[in-house]
């Protein structure tokens, strides 16, 4: 197979039913395309994702040393894995084909068959210039994290975190404020069902905090997120709590030594003999 030097380019020009061809002169967009530099062969066909269809281009292929491949057809996202799956069954490197959309770019959306017919040459000219320039790539394997990093304690973020847990995976909740629960603990009822919002919203807090596979970061942002698509790295930041969380049970003793003092008239923040903050109380 011929893939190294000069390009050896077949195009092959899809009718779609009347999709297209009802509209594009598919005749004369084929044999336009003939004429192009570095087109071994232009042919068309009424379903070329159909299985002769795709017999088609692999027979091609082989009979005419073709080391690229460019269809004009339907939309990418509906059937390019089709034809780069026939590409490399007809024994070249699948990321040497190339599509063009010639149904909702050009026959779904112009009313002239005149200028639908000359948009599609012009497509398919583009597609042959760009096919031309590829390179083979291949795919590769690598290793990916699975642990998963949630972005805000509400109760989105919440159930998320829940759902990726319960699934056996590792979670890292971050949570800016000092306490999960967002928005949704500050409301009495939710809408429409007018459901008691605690009710809802508690219980899930409370499995958050003690799931094995959740680590909650309250009082933390993130800072910068490297990395790529199966292993990101990211960096939080965790504001100083002044308390051993692991050893705090919630009793309240500490207060006595607390270097924070509340008094009816005024709120110092202290730490050791410096008074970080004062603030006046309005009267």
């Amino acid at each position: 197979m011929n893939n190294n030097g000069k390009p050896r380019i077949g195009v092959f020009i899809c009718h779609c039913g009347t999709n297209i061809g009802g509209k594009v002169n598919v005749y004369e967009v084929a044999d336009f395309a003939s004429k192009l530099d570095n087109v071994a062969v232009a042919k068309e066909y009424r379903f070329m994702c159909s299985d002769p269809g795709q017999e088609l281009i692999r027979q091609s292929i082989q009979e005419h040393n073709l080391n690229r491949v460019v269809v004009a057809s339907c939309s990418p996202l509906m059937h390019e894995p089709t034809f780069r799956g026939v590409t490399s069954e007809g024994g070249l490197n699948p990321f040497y084909f190339q599509m063009t959309n010639i149904r909702e770019h050009v026959s779904w959306v112009t009313k002239d068959p005149n200028k639908a017919t000359k948009k599609a040459k012009a497509l398919i000219s583009a597609a042959v210039r760009r096919v031309a320039l590829h390179d083979p790539l291949t795919k590769k394997e690598v290793p990916v994290r699975p642990e998963v990093l949630i972005v805000g304690g509400g109760i989105a973020g919440i159930h998320s975190a829940l759902t990726y847990a319960n699934s056996g995976k590792k979670v890292y909740l971050v949570e800016k404020e000092a306490s999960i629960g967002g928005h949704m603990s500050t409301l009495d009822k939710t809408f429409p069902t007018l459901d008691c919002s605690a009710c809802i919203l508690t219980p899930k807090m409370s499995e958050v905090g003690k799931h094995p596979n959740i680590e909650l970061l309250t009082w933390s942002e993130v800072e910068e997120i490297s990395g790529y698509v199966g292993n990101f790295k990211a960096r939080v930041r965790q504001k100083p709590r002044y308390v051993d969380v692991d050893a705090c049970n919630g009793c309240g003793a500490c207060w006595e030594n607390c270097p924070t003092t509340i008094t009816p008239i005024e709120k110092v923040i202290k730490k050791g003999e410096t008074v970080i903050k004062t603030v006046e109380k309005e009267h």
